[in-house]
């Protein structure tokens, strides 16, 4: 069978669905990361290509690469085994004239593959201008565990205003993970680090790590949501976890990488797998993404009260339904009057939930009605999570019940605690509403 997008009506509504995510993106500062093992992959050049896209997109792009497997490849090649302490890569001065020699190397073959222009190819009218520098300034980590890494370094400055002025050319910046200080000595730095302090020195809208491993263990480490994304707060609450079992090395450096450029004021940090072919692009350009992310605004997946704002959301979500006859017929006018009794689960700015609690205070009970989750996140727990502010809402207001009439969901509220009832038990001003035609069940819960 065909993909979807190998017809016309797939590629237009693809291309539409990316179009609110081209618009938000553009002029935005991303800083991209990928280590030396998935720039060895063989299919490296497509990820370079579809870096390419983002910066022909109007993405601000700021790529930093790793170089751990070519410094082990120089390494012994030159008859030197390579020594690690903790993850961490004690460096020699011999092993730092690997270190040389390796990013050397690399950063040349990105920059040819960045600079091709094929016309048959996605490089073809890219015109991408590379830029690097001397823009990272290090010092020693000196000893640790009693183990002195000698040229081993940490980030403790960055040029920011060098890589700003060549963002502001619409160039794209390359760094290697190498860092100078002011005594002339070169240190060999992590990749990670030096992408997560450019990063929050930019003050950058996302940080993207692209990793040679599957996303779907780190999902499972991480306990993520099936949608693949964490808050800040929870990230940092995995790290702290007592009881949790120890990380890797590399894995936890990263994550505290992650964690560090959220609390500096990276909005979001994306875990993308180099296995997945175009990861990048439907992680950023497709709502659920296809990667892991951590986010700092709040608001990126809220419940919360509806606002007059919401209301084209509502409309959307409810629209199959009411045509289906699931749902009654709600006019946008009535909505307006009605927005005050909604409650709404908003994903990256989109109603994916939504619920009304209708008060009737004479009856000492309310109406939990237009329950409606979007289909992608059925199953998810966001009508249950209604149901709770629907429950707090109605007894902060003195009342003692709930109920709902339906034709189509029965076992779904009997499941939550609602009890089947009759026409009669329904409060006067509902009761006198109440269309016989329909037939709607009635539900009931005490609270």
């Amino acid at each position: 069978m065909a993909s979807p997008l190998n017809t016309a009506a797939g590629f237009v509504a693809a291309l539409r669905g990316a179009a609110p995510y081209v618009h938000a993106h553009h002029g935005r500062v991303f800083v991209v990361a990928f280590g030396g093992d998935t720039a060895a992959r063989a299919d490296f050049p497509d990820l370079l290509h579809d870096l390419a896209l983002l910066h022909s997109l109007g993405v601000k792009l700021v790529l930093v690469h790793g170089l751990r497997p070519q410094i082990d490849a120089q390494m012994r090649a030159h008859g030197l085994e390579p020594t690690f302490t903790h993850d961490l890569r004690v460096t020699n001065a011999a092993a730092m004239e690997c270190v040389k020699a390796a990013a050397g190397i690399l950063r040349t073959d990105i920059e040819a593959q960045l600079s091709a222009g094929l016309a048959n190819t996605p490089m073809g009218g890219a015109h991408l201008s590379i830029a690097g520098g001397n823009w990272i300034t290090a010092r020693p980590v000196g000893v640790r565990s009693g183990v002195d890494h000698q040229l081993t370094g940490e980030v403790r400055h960055v040029a920011l205003g060098a890589i700003r002025d060549v963002l502001a050319q619409d160039r794209v910046a390359l760094l290697s993970p190498i860092g100078y200080s002011p005594s002339g000595e070169a240190f060999n730095l992590r990749a990670g680090d030096v992408a997560g302090a450019v990063a929050a020195g930019l003050g950058a809208d996302k940080l993207i790590f692209v990793l040679d491993s599957d996303l779907r263990a780190w999902r499972r480490l991480l306990r993520s949501r099936s949608s693949g994304h964490l808050s800040l707060d929870e990230l940092d609450t995995f790290l702290q976890h007592p009881r949790r079992k120890p990380l890797a090395a590399e894995n936890r450096a990263l994550l505290d990488s992650a964690l560090a450029a959220g609390r500096h004021g990276v909005a979001r940090v994306h875990l993308v797998g180099a296995a997945n072919d175009g990861a990048i692009l439907r992680e950023l350009y497709t709502r659920d993404g296809s990667g892991l992310m951590f986010y700092a605004d709040a608001d990126y997946e809220a419940l919360r009260t509806a606002t007059l704002d919401d209301i084209g959301g509502i409309q959307a979500l409810i629209a199959p339904l009411e045509a289906q006859g699931v749902l009654v017929p709600r006019s946008r006018e009535k909505l307006e009057l009605d927005i005050g009794h909604f409650d709404v689960a908003v994903r990256d700015g989109t109603v994916i939930a939504c619920a009304a609690t209708q008060p009737f205070p004479d009856a000492g009970m309310a109406e939990f009605a237009c329950v409606t989750v979007h289909p992608d996140y059925r199953d998810a727990g966001y009508a249950a999570a209604l149901l709770a502010r629907a429950e707090a809402r109605t007894k902060a207001a003195g009342g003692t019940g709930l109920f709902a009439l339906t034709t189509h969901a029965p076992h779904w509220f009997i499941e939550h605690g609602f009890s089947r009832s009759q026409v009669e038990a329904l409060p006067i001003a509902k009761r006198e509403l109440y269309n016989w035609q329909r037939k709607s069940l009635v539900l009931v819960k005490a609270l």
